[in-house]
């Protein structure tokens, strides 16, 4: 579930981007006092993301809002079908129905593509995990698609977890310096972070065996066939993630290898957002 502070600060610089100095187009032709109901109808089927976003929205905007969830985070939705049905003032369902849309037009469409990727994963040991490649502002939202469609979210962000990519190797001098200068500044601080490394090749992994010390390997760009003489090497000893040049078609080839994440990016930054709206009732 979303944390509730960094959500409640994603709506507040959101609307604020949105309504600017007032929604003049609503306060122009609609009395602050008129109240209404509008239901959230379903266009394109699909994995359905972003109702508990939707909710915090309208809510923001008015404290008395009904909202009345007909599905859940995570159902599977049919074109024709109604999520949700919202009763508030009339002025805060026009202010955040733009907002309403584009999250959960993007986060549907995310959610339904990282989908596709775990049912192609079914019977397998490995999961598929999600990238930093977001849209900047928007990170906390794409994630949680991704964990709505049955992925694996990584890393939050640079804070979290410590990954040892290809630049840090090479401005670092190499593996085994950069992971002892990492070893050493985490002891320093008392920062209880993972380590993981990238590696480039098969003389990378057995680098990273020897100078120890860490929690996940990273198969950068290897073919199955080399992850699993790597999956030899490293004989459990840490977790495992491919990563690189790996698409829908080809997943399962990197699965059979046994490596326990595979890492891609596309399932957020190849999403196509699907088609939602939002429409009045008159009664």
């Amino acid at each position: 579930m979303l944390e509730e502070a960094a959500l409640q600060a994603f709506i507040r610089s959101a609307l604020a981007e949105d309504i600017g100095t007032g929604d003049h187009s609503t306060m122009a032709c609609i009395p602050p006092t008129a109240r209404g109901r509008a239901v959230l109808k379903i266009k394109e089927d699909g994995i359905l993301a972003g109702m508990q976003v939707a909710a915090a929205i309208f809510k923001w905007l008015d404290m008395y809002t009904v909202f009345k969830p007909l599905k859940q985070d995570g159902d599977a939705m049919v074109a024709g079908e109604t999520a949700f049905e919202v009763e508030a003032a009339v002025h805060t369902l026009l202010m955040g129905e733009r907002l309403v849309l584009n999250c959960m037009q993007r986060m549907s469409g995310i959610a339904t593509l990282t989908h596709s990727y775990v049912e192609k994963l079914k019977g397998y040991h490995t999961r598929v995990l999600d990238t930093r490649k977001t849209t900047p502002n928007f990170r906390l939202l794409e994630k949680e698609a991704v964990r709505i469609g049955g992925g694996v979210n990584h890393r939050m962000g640079l804070y979290d977890m410590v990954m040892l990519k290809d630049n840090h190797i090479d401005f670092s001098g190499g593996i085994t310096a950069a992971v002892t200068n990492t070893v050493a500044y985490l002891k320093e601080r008392n920062l209880p972070l993972k380590i993981e490394v990238e590696t480039r090749n098969l003389e990378d992994v057995k680098e990273v065996l020897a100078v120890g010390q860490i929690d996940r390997i990273m198969l950068d760009n290897f073919t199955p066939a080399d992850i699993t003489a790597a999956m030899q090497l490293i004989n459990g000893r840490f977790e495992t993630e491919a990563s690189g040049g790996i698409t829908i078609t080809n997943l399962e080839e990197y699965a059979k290898t046994g490596v326990d994440y595979i890492s891609v990016g596309a399932m957020i930054h190849h999403a196509v957002s699907l088609d939602l709206s939002l429409k009045a009732v008159i009664l």
